[in-house]
């Protein structure tokens, strides 16, 4: 008797180039890559992720990168005031400031950064949200034709907008990988689509701003052997394929979603001996935010013993791990 499937299973395989500690990463791209971020943040890893905030389309990816490697400094010029904050076409508005003096010393400082990082990193995750690029209007106070990484609310005849054709994309990836390349010869570059839905632009819409995405990275690992492919996107559309696995807005995938793309994640990129520091790590991270009913019974106490020697074992084990804040806070419990 043939068995019925209800459902298709996307198998993760080990990468050729894994993830370990000690190695430093660098991820850019749209609000999944802050998912992702959070998660490896969580075990601990060094990793610095979006210099230039979300970024959701490959043009403002390709510039911030680019301003990374040239450690660009930015000036007024690079700046405009829009209702009594001063903004950069380039970033998000996290890096908006009251005064322009604010705001190029968040965007300088961030680059000077990131040019730091990415110099001797190890991995940089490259997260493509939507081919769809929105450029600046002659009604724009300045800048006109550039392409931009955030509107800032900014009036609509500002922008016109227009969809990246396939070898488009494909010609500025292909000229950013050569630059990495140069800039850090030993980076391994990985590039995922965010499964978020952009329905601003609508369904129809976005599906082929997705195709152009996934034709040009494909394009692009034929000729580019150090580059590789993560499949998030069909993880999420393919493989849990639900509404359920959406948050309410049905555009970002939810808690589920996003830890089950973690786990395929874990199991392509972290060697079985990184996977059990990992699982450490983490036991560590929820003993810390463990809320006791009886704090200062016997029982509570031991509990702040044992997690002080498998924290001080851990480190003693793994001297890259910082886990200095975790004991002192501890320790901080006993005798109360």
């Amino acid at each position: 008797m043939s068995v019925v499937k209800f459902k298709l299973t996307l198998s993760a395989h080990p990468s050729n180039s894994s993830i370990a500690y000690q190695q430093k990463t660098m991820l850019i791209g749209s609000c999944f890559t802050e998912n992702m971020g959070a998660k490896l943040k969580h075990h601990f890893f060094e990793t610095l992720e979006n210099p230039h905030g979300i970024l959701f389309n490959p043009v403002s990816v390709k510039n911030a990168i680019n301003d990374y490697i040239t450690n660009k400094h930015y000036t007024e010029s690079d700046l405009f005031l829009l209702n009594d904050v001063w903004n950069s076409w380039h970033h998000h508005s996290r890096f908006s400031g009251i005064t322009k003096e604010e705001a190029l010393d968040k965007i300088n400082n961030s680059i000077k950064e990131a040019n730091h990082f990415l110099k001797s990193a190890n991995h940089l995750i490259i997260t493509l949200g939507s081919a769809w690029l929105y450029t600046l209007t002659q009604n724009a106070p300045a800048h006109t034709g550039l392409v931009v990484a955030n509107n800032h609310k900014a009036p609509s005849s500002w922008f016109t907008k227009r969809l990246m054709k396939s070898e488009e994309l494909l010609g500025d990836l292909n000229t950013l990988v050569e630059a990495l390349q140069q800039f850090n010869p030993s980076l391994h570059i990985i590039f995922t689509i965010s499964p978020v839905r952009h329905l601003r632009e609508g369904l129809v819409e976005n599906n082929r701003s997705k195709a152009v995405l996934i034709q040009a990275v494909h394009d692009l690992m034929e000729t580019n052997s150090h580059v590789e492919y993560f499949p998030a996107y069909e993880y999420v559309m393919d493989d849990l394929r639900d509404y359920r696995f959406y948050a309410e807005d049905l555009v970002h995938p939810n808690y589920a979603a996003t830890n089950y793309v973690w786990e395929k994640f874990v199991e392509t990129y972290f060697s079985v001996e990184t996977q059990l520091v990992m699982k450490q790590v983490a036991e560590m991270q929820l003993a810390l935010h463990h809320k006791p009913f009886f704090v200062g019974s016997t029982e509570h106490q031991k509990f702040i013993h044992a997690c002080i020697e498998k924290a001080t074992a851990l480190m003693t084990n793994h001297p890259y791990l910082s886990l200095q804040n975790h004991i002192q806070a501890f320790k901080s419990q006993i005798g109360k």
